[in-house]
């Protein structure tokens, strides 16, 4: 079995952040996303991957490399524009072969992994397995409908959705779905909707095989859902400090320090992860925060958060359900609100008055 993830995308949801990075490469609990679906490909022992770039094709190619850190073996496939999923299988074609495949998106985080998954499908006669979980907001999403367990009908974002069953981004194929992808013409959003190809499938009287999705599931595609994904996965992380904690600081919960980094003066109550070489200082970090590596934080309380890296904040009374990008300044210069909202993109400056 193969697998094709899918990163591409321009990340608009996500701007100004993806202005300058790949939405795939933000950081949850000092992890790029893309990074958590690599390792849980690697996990369910997929050994080849497509990875379908577009715009951001540099910064993914520079993070991931030939895939042998993950275990894997990389090829990437150029994208020239976001066409839609099916568009990117269809595009794929020559390096899937005539393999069963698990296409994964890349900014999806599955927190049970796909080894069950893959094992199922594998045992399976279906030729396609689709993942489903109810969600609040259906008609946001691929929306499946089942009938005695089974699937009968699939619909891309519907405006009036006819269940509350989201497709889950991680789908798996066999060779017949490249038959389907090849017959599609583009939807009214102009793109190739897998949807239209895995129905063409259930037309066709084939078995395409429902499972319900029982741990979480996020879409990181908007900063609530980010700053969910960081909260989810910094809930069970185990404490360990590589770095420094002076004797005037505490830590306090589930705390990371990472390699080089150093705690002055300082509470952090967990859970929360402090990246590489970064310096806290006379502060207070609060739970579900991730700062990533090489940013100094000063005379300054910050919670619920994701910081990017050569990131500074000094002098801020309180930072909240934030996420700043690479080589932000956030600093005092006169009016204390007694909380700050940010989304920043890269090297960026904020002067808060006094």
């Amino acid at each position: 079995m193969k697998a094709l993830v899918l990163s591409g995308g321009k990340g608009t949801r996500l701007r100004p952040i993806t202005h300058t990075s790949a939405k795939q490469l933000v950081p949850i609990a000092n992890k790029p996303i893309l990074f958590y679906g690599l390792e849980s490909l690697a996990a369910a022992g997929i050994k080849d991957v497509g990875i379908v770039v577009g715009e951001t094709h540099e910064s993914i190619k520079k993070s991931v490399g030939d895939g042998s850190s993950f275990g894997i073996r990389v090829t990437y496939i150029q994208q020239e524009a976001p066409l839609g999923l099916a568009h990117a299988v269809k595009i794929s074609r020559e390096f899937l072969g005539n393999d069963n495949f698990v296409m994964y998106l890349g900014d999806n985080l599955l927190k049970e992994g796909i080894i069950n998954f893959v094992e199922e499908f594998s045992k399976s006669q279906a030729a396609a397995q689709i993942l489903l979980t109810p969600v609040s907001n259906p008609q946001q999403f691929g929306v499946g409908v089942l009938r005695d367990g089974k699937v009968v009908k699939l619909i891309e974002k519907p405006k009036d959705p006819p269940s509350n069953l989201a497709l889950v981004g991680v789908y798996l194929f066999t060779p017949a779905i490249h038959k389907m992808v090849a017959t599609l013409k583009p939807s009214a959003r102009g793109e190739l909707e897998i949807t239209d190809a895995i129905q063409a499938l259930i037309d066709a009287g084939l078995e395409v095989r429902p499972h319900l999705v029982t741990g979480w599931w996020k879409d990181t595609g908007k900063l609530e859902d980010l700053l969910e994904a960081n909260r989810l996965i910094l809930s069970d992380i185990v404490s360990r400090t590589e770095g420094t904690v002076d004797a005037q600081s505490r830590l306090e919960g589930s705390v990371i320090i990472q390699k080089g980094a150093r705690i002055e003066n300082s509470t952090v109550r967990g859970p929360a992860i402090i990246g590489e070489r970064t310096v806290i200082r006379n502060s207070f970090i609060g739970p579900y925060s991730a700062i990533y590596h090489d940013v100094t934080i000063e005379d300054s309380e910050l919670e619920h958060s994701i910081l990017l890296e050569h990131s500074k904040v000094s002098q801020i009374k309180r930072l909240s359900d934030s996420l700043i990008g690479q080589n932000v300044e956030i600093i005092q210069t006169h009016v204390k609100p007694t909380s700050y909202r940010f989304m920043l993109g890269d090297s960026s400056r904020v002067e808060i008055p006094k």
